[in-house]
């Protein structure tokens, strides 16, 4: 019997449409186009409202460049930071390297913000004459605040993507069977996530007959599992109305995290470059710094919500996740930036006074 457990069933397909298999158009990876979309339309906007010293006619190189940074940063970064076994992983079959695999764990923000970094650096240095002079260049930490503003929208969608796709679990809020509060949601995806289930004996004999059903003549218990799964996410209402007394009812982080990275720490940043604070453009690496900072504290306790990697051997470190870890030390760097960008500033304005 279907029970009305209260909470949300994600049972999205993570695919928008499919082409056959596993090949087809994902909402993760359509998330990166809109993102990438709405970037250059911002950069665009700032630059004929005279905000920006990025010019029109440069934008689509800035954003060629800024998409290899994310895309190899992120993905690359990931693999060094969170699974390195995926750099050594190869098969006979497309896309024959893990590497290419992007539903296997996915992007990091951190890899992928060093791969930003490094693409803008080496664009707002412009192009190199053949006297020896650069032609283009724009002040790199001014570069750096056009780049914080057009980034929440896009850390929004990405979470966005996450949650469709089942993605990121956060912790349990009512066990299976349990009813649960009106704001938890239940993933299948938790069943095939390599995270530890604590569905009790019978639920779990429950779930393995459920599959057995879905998965007829499948000897390995496992595969089965992830056969219904993925019948459960392609739409078969039978199979989730059977599965879901068994899900967990899990904190929505990936929503969490997409209000306090996308919609918060985008309103902050937006509210304080508006021309009447006085503080964008005449300040040159505030935004920026400032995107680090609210970054950085939202992961802190947006995380404290999700559950660890499961493929980490050490999933925390005095309570902390590597990902928080990392961001702590993404606010550190921006607070002690700002110091350096608010004085380096006032004391020009002393130059200008003197003088």
């Amino acid at each position: 019997m279907h029970l009305p457990l209260a909470a949300f069933y994600n049972t999205f397909d993570p695919f928008l449409f499919r082409i056959s298999g596993e090949l087809g158009i994902r909402w993760y990876g359509l998330s990166y186009v809109v993102s990438f979309g709405l970037a250059y339309w911002l950069m665009l906007r700032l630059a004929r409202t005279g905000r920006s010293m990025l010019t029109a006619e440069r934008i689509p190189d800035a954003m060629l460049a800024l998409m290899a940074g994310v895309i190899v940063g992120g993905r690359v970064g990931y693999c060094l930071l969170y699974e390195p076994s995926i750099l050594i992983s190869f098969h006979s079959s497309f896309p024959f390297w893990d590497l290419f695999q992007l539903q296997r764990g996915g992007m990091s923000f951190h890899g992928g913000l060093l791969g930003v970094i490094i693409a803008a650096i080496w664009f707002a240095r412009g192009r190199r004459q053949p006297d020896g002079t650069r032609s283009n260049a724009i002040p790199i930490m001014h570069f750096f605040d056009v780049l914080a503003l057009c980034t929440p929208v896009g850390l929004g969608l990405g979470r966005l993507a996450n949650f469709i796709n089942g993605e990121l679990l956060g912790r349990i809020a009512s066990p299976p069977g349990e009813s649960a509060p009106w704001w938890a949601v239940r993933f299948p995806h938790e069943l095939t996530s390599g995270q530890s289930l604590v569905q009790t004996p019978e639920q779990l004999a429950k779930i393995q007959a459920i599959a057995a059903v879905a998965a007829p003549g499948e000897p390995d218990a496992d595969a089965a599992v992830s056969i219904l799964v993925h019948k459960v996410l392609s739409g078969n209402q039978g199979l989730a109305q059977q599965l879901e007394p068994l899900i967990s009812a899990r904190h929505p982080s990936q929503v969490y995290q997409l209000l306090a990275e996308g919609v918060v720490t985008g309103a902050i940043l937006w509210v304080v470059a508006l021309p009447r604070f006085g503080i964008f453009p005449r300040r040159p690496g505030v935004i920026g710094c400032l995107f680090m900072i609210c970054y950085g504290l939202s992961r802190v306790i947006t995380e404290l919500y999700r559950l660890p990697d499961s493929q980490l051997a050490i999933k925390t470190v005095m309570g902390l996740s590597r990902g928080q870890w990392f961001s702590v030390g993404m606010a550190i760097v921006g607070v002690i930036l700002m110091f350096i960008v608010v004085r380096r500033h006032a004391q020009v304005n002393k130059l200008v006074v003197a003088s």
